[in-house]
């Protein structure tokens, strides 16, 4: 009796999550209709009497090829679709030469060469796979060589026509590799490299938000522990998809490095760049951890020390925070950091660190003559240490992001109030006195009194108040 209402609850529960995945990402309703569009070209292999007289039974491995090789980025689908067109051409001609070779020697040697042929490249082809390099970029290519030249090579035994077979297959699979390529690069491309650009520096503001949060909460003491809590639920977990990152971006990289130029990235952009700005975000992600940890256990009452360290590593949390946002910002506007605020609040959390062991150094005279305990001061002191290494890791971040900028030529930003070339300025001072003359009021009485009366001058050229003074001895009197 159930049956009907739970058939309707999970059809509206279907219904709800496609459109949330739709609403989350449309780039998958547009992938879903890509697809079809291939398939419905390549369908016109059998609807269409003359393409299917040439190509006849054959024609069904260019559906084949269609559903296997397109991916969801132009990358992969370039990928798959490149390796699999060579691998099938050099393995067709392979197998090919290698029927021919193998007729040499006659029907009773032509099995016992087949054999050996197919081992060897078999085996040679399985083994090149476990090569780093190989497997990043050329593992289905592999895999469709040792495919397509064991089908060729076993087949041509028993099949004469084994050359227009070759033929066959061989222009139908890049057809559909090639129907494939064109549309995933002409209707809606998804670039796996805009994909991995957005991803590192989407990275770097999820560790900013951490650092920015844990700055302005670690130091506050509230005796509603659960309200600090429960403000703070978003920053903590912030830094968690960073750590679980490697797979999604050597995935990304290897398919970016396969497509073309496209928008603000070139042919030859430096892919491998991201990848040493993530393996850092990795690292400085753990860092983080670690700090989480010790949120999570703060002390009710700070004590003297942390009372003391307070500023200096908030000061730390906040200015790495600015450094990781300007260099996120720096990424994905494409200009240069060195033009940007990064390296000045870089400055000032390098500056917070010295202020952190100055107050360190002072306290331990305390430690040496036992005013102090080491056991209470510990956790606020690898709490500061732990900072310190997070601004030692923010720091190699700013030069590989720096190293991007050159590689990939990133432009100068246009607000060039900040500079790496020339330090800090100073607020303007305000200007007190232009030039004139200050003369005392001079009292009768006081001057026969015998009171001290000086007269002071301003040089008319100085913007400040900077001159000499001039004692006018016609109104100094003893």
């Amino acid at each position: 009796m159930d049956f009907p209402k739970k058939l309707k609850e999970k059809i509206v529960e279907i219904v709800k999550k496609t459109m949330k995945i739709g609403k989350d990402d449309p780039r998958k309703i547009w992938h879903a209709f890509k697809v079809g569009l291939s398939l419905t070209l390549i369908s016109l292999f059998y609807y269409y009497r003359p393409l299917y007289d040439g190509f006849g039974q054959s024609a069904i491995w260019a559906v084949l090829t269609v559903v296997v090789v397109f991916e969801f980025t132009a990358g992969a689908t370039l990928s798959k679709c490149l390796n699999r067109g060579f691998a099938t051409l050099t393995a067709g001609a392979l197998g090919v030469g290698a029927k021919y070779f193998a007729d040499l020697f006659g029907k009773e040697g032509e099995p016992i060469v087949l054999g050996i042929l197919v081992f060897t490249l078999g085996a040679l082809g399985t083994f090149t796979r476990f090569f780093p390099h190989m497997k990043r970029r050329y593992d289905y290519g592999i895999l469709i060589f040792v495919l397509t030249f064991s089908m060729v090579t076993v087949s041509g035994y028993r099949v004469d026509k084994i050359l227009e077979l070759a033929h066959q297959r061989l222009s139908t699979i890049l057809i559909g590799a090639a129907t494939c390529m064109i549309v995933s690069l002409i209707v809606c491309p998804v670039w796996a490299g805009e994909d991995l650009h957005k991803l590192v520096y989407t990275h770097l503001e999820k560790l900013a938000n951490f650092l920015e949060g844990f700055g302005s909460e670690y130091f506050i003491f509230s005796e509603n522990d659960e309200i600090v809590k429960a403000s703070n639920e978003g920053f903590l977990g912030a830094y968690k998809t960073v750590l679980n990152s490697k797979a999604t971006e050597e995935a990304l990289a290897n398919f970016a490095w396969w497509e073309p130029g496209h928008g603000s990235f070139r042919l030859r952009h430096p892919w491998k760049q991201y990848l040493k700005i993530g393996v850092l975000a990795r690292e400085c992600a753990c860092h983080l951890q670690a700090l989480s940890g010790y949120f999570n256990s703060k002390p009710q009452v700070p004590s003297e020390f942390q009372k003391k360290i307070e500023e200096a590593c908030t000061k730390m949390c906040i200015e790495s925070s600015k450094v990781l946002k300007e260099l996120a910002f720096s990424i994905k506007t494409m200009t240069q950091p060195s033009s940007s605020a990064a390296e000045i609040h870089l400055r000032h959390s390098k500056a917070a660190v010295d202020d952190f062991k100055s107050i360190l150094a002072a306290t331990e005279t305390l430690l040496l003559s036992n005013k102090l305990d080491l056991l209470e001061i510990f956790p606020a002191i690898t709490v500061a240490s732990v900072l310190i290494d997070v601004i030692n890791c923010i720091d190699k971040i700013f030069e590989s992001v720096e190293d991007l900028s050159v590689q990939a030529h990133f432009k100068k930003a246009k607000n060039k109030e900040f500079s790496s070339s020339s330090p800090e300025k100073p607020p303007p001072q305000h200007q007190l006195l232009h030039r004139g003359i200050v003369k005392p009021v001079v009292d009768v009485d006081d001057v026969d009194s015998g009171g001290d009366f000086v007269a002071i001058e301003i040089c008319s050229g100085g913007a400040a108040l900077a001159g000499k003074a001039e004692v006018n001895p016609a109104v100094v009197k003893k």
